[in-house]
């Protein structure tokens, strides 16, 4: 039986105000830490970087598996973790499911992160 895919994932939004504003709650902690750890992985920065840089800024599993060296499954999985982070959103069409990026999860981690930039 084929495991189902996340699709269609609600972009993430900011977890906080920008560290300098305020200190984290744990809940919010928690929250940025799984969000970074999904992005601190090799595989999956080049597949964002990947993705932003297609046309029309989305690609089909089987057209990143050849440039990331990576097998079907493995690539699978590294969508997987980055779209439970809310960072990319999966299209099922037919028997392919098509990514992208949000960039609303990106600008969200960005506020986060810069000093003085209001959450978004």
């Amino acid at each position: 039986m084929p495991r189902s895919l996340p699709v269609l994932q609600p972009p993430a939004t900011a977890c906080c105000a920008p560290l300098t504003q305020a200190p984290l709650t744990v809940e919010q902690a928690q929250d940025l830490a799984g969000r970074l750890k999904a992005l601190a992985d090799p595989a999956r920065l080049r597949l964002v970087s990947l993705l932003l840089a297609s046309p029309d800024g989305e690609a089909c599993t089987c057209d990143l598996t050849a440039p990331l060296g990576l097998s079907q499954p493995t690539v699978s999985h590294h969508l997987r973790k980055l779209a439970e982070a809310g960072i990319v959103s999966g299209e099922r069409r037919g028997t392919w499911t098509f990514y992208r990026v949000s960039p609303q999860a990106l600008e969200a981690l960005v506020a986060t992160l810069t000093p003085g930039r209001p959450p978004t």
